[in-house]
């Protein structure tokens, strides 16, 4: 096998990592040294000439080059990680995946202390104050960290840490962590875990910490076939007993009547106040299920498991919960906060190839949103990641997208959890759904999936905002180009627009009785409540067929 160690500067992964090889006739691999033998030239040098980019780069490559892992069920090779390696995502999903990661743990203060008398440079810690830099890295990296299979906190004498890292190591099972993990994090709107093949696991976890009797899942027929049996299976097999409402499919399931319906099933079924829901199923199944839990007994737990992209990437995320109603969509709801989002990319695997490709649309809008790599991933690779292409998965492509897309909205949700914000909040993220949502509910909510219609409504945002004045053409050319690669909005939609307007006139997202627009930057977005009519006019026209404008 091989055993990773992750962990700050200073946190001792070197010294550790050779003792633990030398003492199991274990390959000892500093990546840090190997970076540096490859390159000719000491880490800082490389940082202070060619930058921290070049020098992530290299450790990617560095990462790549160590090959698969070992399956051995001895240690065969100890790898030392530099303290940055597993920032990137790609990087975590080769160290980890069948890997047995160790965390030293160590407090800033201690840490700072033998920086100071290493005579390794560390340039991300090197002419600050090294505590406050080592607090602040650690605030950054612990979701990083956390996913690893063992954690030493209190980093003490390398014997002692070498010593508890094999009592851990003892006490494991062969195959006890299914899965692999590769981020979690504790934040103000749920705890979020991002892995391949950990959603049971994951679930039961989640039920243990609420000391939940029972598994109450609300899915629909096609997640609860293709995931949901497996995991109450599972579940079961935990001891754990399992109870389930089933929910009509797609947005059929946001209804008024299903949730009075499910709701009385919840009550047949006697659940209490401090029993979660565990939703699992898409974005349609996560609100509906969300809006029950937030409405039964005033409120009740949930547990978000999403098993479509569009959900794992978007919708799981921020705690809005609504129904439709014949006037629009979304148009009751209630802000309700999950105890756990569990995004597992494994559920993807069955997706359908429309259903992957629509959700890009949301990824898409991410990235306009200000993220230049997933922006390049989605350019690169977003058409394999729509196929569902084997390579591309082993690669790790949508373990980045999905990690990207949804952490990028966690931090957005924390610090906007009830759109508040203005101008710089939470309303960023619905750059391209209002004439989106128009269009969707033109098209009564079934012609269209949800990321298909946010394409358009990139696409309208971009005419709008070349016209106001806010978005560069080459700005808009690069979204319609990424939008091209993926075959998304490239048809003109065949709805009236007096139709798309009648719907866009019911969109949430007024101020002073003026619609917010969001409208992409050379590098973000803007808000403007200024767009005249005709230009709103113009940018919907562009989407529909010819003949079909009034």
């Amino acid at each position: 096998m091989d055993i990773v160690l992750v962990g700050l500067p200073g946190s001792g992964k070197s010294v550790v990592g050779k003792r633990l090889a030398n003492r199991h006739a274990a390959t000892f691999i500093d990546l840090d040294e190997r970076i540096e033998r490859a390159d000719g030239r000491p880490i800082p040098t490389i940082f202070a000439e060619d930058g921290e980019a070049t020098f992530r780069q290299l450790e990617r490559d560095a990462v790549q080059d160590l090959g698969p892992a070992d399956p051995d069920a001895v240690i065969r090779r100890v790898i030392a990680t530099g303290g940055g390696a597993v920032v990137d995502p790609r990087n975590r999903w080769a160290l980890y995946r069948g890997r047995i990661g160790v965390w030293l743990d160590g407090r800033p203060e201690v840490l700072a202390q033998r920086l100071r008398r290493s005579p390794h440079v560390r340039p991300l810690v090197t002419a600050r104050d090294p505590i406050g830099a080592l607090r602040e890295l650690a605030a950054r990296r612990e979701r990083f960290y956390a996913p690893t299979d063992i954690h030493i906190a209190g980093v003490a004498d390398v014997s002692s840490v070498v010593e508890a890292i094999e009592a851990h190591l003892a006490g494991r099972t062969r195959g006890a962590q299914a899965g692999t993990r590769l981020l979690t994090a504790s934040t103000s709107i749920g705890r979020i875990a991002i892995g391949d093949g950990v959603a049971a696991a994951a679930v039961d976890g989640a039920l243990g910490r609420l000391e939940a009797r029972r598994a109450v899942i609300i899915s629909e027929p096609g997640a609860w076939n293709t995931a949901g049996t497996r995991i109450a299976a599972a579940l079961e097999a935990r001891g754990r007993h399992v109870e389930t409402v089933l929910l009509p499919e797609g947005e059929a399931a946001k209804r008024m009547s299903v949730i009075e319906t499910a709701a009385s099933e919840l009550a047949r079924h006697h659940i209490s106040r401090g029993e979660p829901l565990v939703a699992i199923g898409g974005g349609a199944l996560g609100d509906a299920a969300g809006f029950l839990a937030a409405t039964f007994l005033r409120g009740i737990p949930i547990i978000h498991v999403p098993t479509s992209l569009v959900a794992q990437i978007d919708s799981s995320i921020g705690g809005k919960t609504a129904v439709d109603l014949p006037e629009g969509k979304n148009l009751v709801g209630a802000f309700h906060q999950p105890i756990d989002i569990i995004i597992d990319v494994s559920l993807l695997a069955s997706l359908p190839e429309r259903h992957r490709r629509a959700a890009l649309g949301e990824a898409v809008k991410m990235a306009a949103l200000g993220d230049e790599r997933l922006f390049e991933l989605l350019e690169r690779r977003g058409d394999a990641i729509a196929r569902g292409d084997a390579a591309s998965e082993a690669r790790g492509d949508i373990a980045e997208l999905v990690e990207r897309c949804a952490w990028a909205k966690v931090e957005v949700v924390v610090a906007d959890e009830r759109e508040l914000g203005g101008t710089s909040g939470r309303v960023t993220l619905n750059l391209g759904h209002s004439l989106g949502h128009a269009v969707e509910a033109a098209a009564g909510f079934e012609a269209l999936l949800h990321g298909e219609a946010v394409a358009y409504g990139l696409r309208a945002a971009c005419r709008i905002g070349e016209a106001m004045g806010v978005t560069p053409p080459d700005r808009s050319t690069r979204i319609d180009a990424v939008l091209d690669g993926l075959g998304l909005a490239v048809e003109p939609l065949p709805y009236s627009l007096d139709d798309v307007l009648r719907h866009l006139a019911l969109d949430k997202k007024h101020e002073g009785g003026r619609m917010r627009w969001v409208l992409p930057t050379a590098d973000g977005v803007e808000v403007r409540s200024d767009v005249p009519d005709e230009v709103v006019v113009d940018a919907a026209g562009s989407l529909l067929a010819a003949g079909t404008t009034r």
